[in-house]
């Protein structure tokens, strides 16, 4: 039996290597992989010895030759091909064990240049891998050094391996070089302005129960890729697994936590947030979020941007929730929130970046992909568009229910004070509907306090512009004194009108956030 090994994942190579010498097996080599097993005391034939052949350019020409794919490739069961090859000097080859050179990692560093990632671009690697592949009924080919135990056991036994075996892992030989191609092609059409291909490599993270309802299937695909604010990178601490619509709205969460460097909590359901604050501290902010609706955070995820502490967590452990996520945890604020089975705890990196991160929406038939929606403007003063001129106060609020507003369905309003979410409308059919429900709600949360909103100074953000003066006129009705909006209706100077005639300032972002 003989076996053609050449590796750039030198992984349990030499002990692989010398398994199968210990069983009889005849070790071909190219040369980095054969002077480490040669090293390691394992014999081995040059290939270049069995091509008679030298390896040229630079390595560049090694195995491609008809004395490697022909031993490859040959079919076993028909007399034809043995004889032909026979007449040609070609011994089979019945297992071949290659992986790539390491492309995806020379063009992940910095700095790298084209040159360099042309190199490291494998010719005579996918060569074999898919002729062994093809050739699975009597050629093993393994690409993953997870996979050694597999096959030395199935040799030890039985002096092969299965034919069921060898088709598993012939699938995954095609795994491995589509993959690999993907990753050339995706670069080299960079490289030169191509851009009407798209290719996605994703891999099974997580098999769910079932998505949205019980009716449908469903599972968690991950990109491989090291992303901050990512639930395919958080760590669970607790609880059972994510669901579909837990991983919806854990990342709504992500991305609105996102937006803030203070500390800031949020709580959040179906993918609105339903409480969000900045405070001096995570305990501040999260006392703020909670009040600001205590009733809708029910069944609902937090996610926090500063360690959560013993304190927050006494806090969180009498609500009802399902997931809470930080960048860290105290070690007896986890202890304590672990007493709790189900509720899901996760670790997540928050690190901050100014890379852009795609989006990709499926559709039937198609997919949208656009840019994350990261880049928010900071409201100034220089927005404002009104004889009244927001104070220091009200521009901080202006810009929290800004970075807010933008993360509720569309259409959304968010009604906000002193840093805190106290109404959101999100998802209506018409803005005046919006604003309605988080007036209401703002009123609401107001009066329960003893408090008269219309007095408060509320401050209300809205996503999109207003098509009317009837969203200012409504505002007005519930004492607020100051708002943010994209501006750009024919209609603007009726809206600024209208606020003129309340006394409220209003400023124009000039950007909207729609969220569909």
């Amino acid at each position: 039996m003989r076996a053609l090994i050449s590796v750039s994942d030198k992984r349990g190579v030499l002990e692989f290597a010398s398994a199968l010498s210990s069983m009889g097996w005849e070790i071909l080599s190219t040369s980095g992989t054969m002077r480490m097993l040669r090293e390691g005391g394992v014999p081995v034939t040059s290939v270049s010895d069995v091509t008679g052949f030298p390896e040229i350019c630079d390595g560049r020409v090694k195995t491609l030759h008809p004395a490697i794919h022909g031993g490859l490739l040959a079919r076993r069961d028909l007399p034809a091909h043995m004889a032909e090859i026979e007449k040609n000097g070609i011994t089979p080859i019945d297992l071949v064990c290659v992986n790539l050179y390491p492309f995806r990692e020379t063009i992940a560093k910095e700095g790298v240049t084209m040159e360099d990632a042309v190199e490291n671009i494998d010719i005579g690697g996918p060569s074999m891998l898919r002729s062994a592949a093809k050739n699975w009924k009597s050629v093993t080919v393994v690409v993953n050094p997870d996979d050694y135990d597999l096959v030395l056991s199935e040799i030890r036994e039985n002096g092969n391996t299965t034919p069921e075996t060898r088709l598993k892992l012939s699938a995954r030989a095609y795994t491995h070089t589509a993959e690999y191609d993907m990753a050339i092609a995706t670069y080299m059409r960079a490289q030169a302005g191509e851009s009407e291909k798209l290719f996605l490599e994703f891999t099974r993270k997580q098999s769910l129960r079932y998505g949205e309802n019980p009716h449908q299937g469903a599972g968690f695909y991950a990109s491989g890729e090291k992303v901050p604010f990512s639930l395919a990178t958080a760590e669970q601490l607790n609880g059972k697994e994510l669901s579909y619509n837990n991983i919806q709205d854990a990342n709504a969460a992500l991305n609105i936590v996102r937006e803030f460097s203070e500390p800031f909590a949020v709580g959040l359901k179906h993918m609105n947030p339903c409480g969000a604050a900045v405070g001096t501290d995570i305990l501040e902010a999260w006392k703020k979020t909670y009040e600001g609706d205590k009733v809708s955070i029910f069944g609902g995820i937090v996610a926090m941007n500063r360690e959560v502490t013993l304190e927050v967590a006494q806090l969180l452990k009498p609500i009802f929730l399902e997931i809470v996520m930080a960048p860290s945890f105290a070690p007896d604020a986890l202890a304590l929130l672990c007493t709790k089975k189900n509720l899901r705890v996760l670790k997540v990196d928050m690190t901050q970046s100014d890379r852009t991160y795609a989006q990709y929406v499926s559709v039937n038939g198609g997919l949208l992909v656009q840019q994350l929606d990261t880049a928010t403007k900071t409201v100034t003063e220089d927005m404002c568009v009104t004889d009244a001129k927001p104070t220091p106060a009200q521009l901080r609020d202006l810009d929290f229910g800004w970075h807010i507003v933008k993360h509720v369905k569309s259409n959304a309003i968010a009604v906000v004070l002193d840093g805190m979410t106290l109404g959101v409308g999100a998802g209506q059919m018409n803005r005046i509907g919006s604003a309605e429900i988080a007036l209401r709600q703002a009123a609401a949360t107001l009066e329960a306090e003893g408090r008269d909103p219309r007095t408060a100074g509320l401050v209300l953000a809205s996503d999109g512009f207003f098509p009317f003066d009837d969203c200012v006129t409504l505002a007005s009705q519930y004492g607020v004194r100051a708002i943010v909006q994209p501006g750009g209706s024919i209609r603007d100077e009726d809206s600024i009108k209208v606020a003129n005639g309340k006394g409220i300032t209003m400023l124009m972002t000039g950007e909207r956030h729609f969220k569909h």
